[in-house]
């Protein structure tokens, strides 16, 4: 958990800290854009992943089988946290809040066919993981949710018991009940129950629309939960370009498009982190190594 030495004071929740060091538009800003929808913004990049191509390659020959481009991308947004900690924000009853763990929700289906049911997972990592840490708890959650299916197809995972549990009730319970998590959450006393199987309780939310065959698309924000990034991948592509020495090669490409809440940081530092994390594909092999420093939420 992040912030474990941490006291919590008045204000704080179970889940995050109350971020009391920004400036007075800040503070007022969740207060005139109330919700997430109100408060996207919209990111979309083109990636070069050449020498990521590459380095997959040689490590799936090597030391990690099951290394792909997902699990690069997801060592690098993991990365990216560590550095620049206020990605890892979210707002809830109009306060902003520093998450105090690092989690990821993803949907796979374990096979793509039409009949296949998809799975959401939620590993967790810590801002140290490296590109072995995040590819073994990654297969470790898949491995167990799949597991967990094939032993109880009917309950499905833990997300999907309590999905199951809340959609046999009446329309009336159902509305009682969403009413008051949502209001809750908004005071950080939601049941953490609700919360540990919520994939709309994360750091990011990422989805690779590529696997499938398409461009990226832009997710909106849920406005139930705290997620306060969605980042979608689309397919790769092969473009020939023009080097600096007037030479045509051919690169590899994949596009994405974030969907951001602008509430928890400026655009400035958004962009930055952007172009950080592009920097980390052109270099992957950064990503085998911890880093060499882990950044904490400066408003807390």
């Amino acid at each position: 958990m992040l912030y474990k030495d941490k006291k919590r004071r008045l204000g704080d929740r179970y889940d995050g800290f109350k971020v009391r060091k920004t400036d007075a538009l800040f503070q007022l800003i969740p207060y005139i854009m109330r919700s997430r929808t109100d408060s996207q913004v919209f990111f979309e990049d083109e990636i070069d992943i050449t020498e990521v191509e590459q380095f997959i390659r040689e490590h799936r020959r090597s030391d990690i089988e099951n290394l792909s481009l997902l699990l690069v991308i997801m060592a690098g947004i993991v990365r990216m946290y560590a550095i620049r900690p206020r990605l890892n924000r979210f707002i809830a009853g109009k306060n902003i809040y520093a998450r105090n763990h690092l989690r990821i929700s993803l949907a796979v289906k374990p096979s793509l066919t039409i009949e296949s049911d998809e799975l959401i997972i939620m590993p967790e990592f810590e801002p140290e993981d490296t590109l072995y840490d995040v590819c073994k708890k990654f297969a470790d959650v898949v491995e167990k949710e799949i597991e967990s299916v094939k032993r109880n197809e009917e309950k499905g995972n833990k997300t999907d018991v309590l999905a199951k549990a809340v959609a046999a009730c009446p329309s009336f319970i159902k509305s009682s009940i969403v009413f008051w998590a949502r209001n809750l959450d908004k005071v950080g006393l939601m049941p953490k129950v609700i919360s540990r199987a919520s994939p709309f309780h994360t750091s990011a939310f990422v989805t690779d629309v590529g696997s499938i065959g398409i461009d990226p698309i832009y997710h909106h924000l849920y406005e139930f939960g705290t997620c306060s990034v969605f980042f979608a991948m689309g397919k790769k592509e092969t473009k020939y370009i023009i080097d600096n020495d007037g030479n045509i090669t051919k690169r590899r490409f994949v596009k994405i498009k974030l969907v951001c809440d602008e509430r928890i940081c400026d655009g400035y530092y958004y962009a930055s982190s952007l172009r950080m994390f592009k920097k980390l594909l052109r270099h992957p092999e950064q990503l085998l190594l911890p880093p060499e420093a882990v950044f904490e939420d400066d408003g807390i």
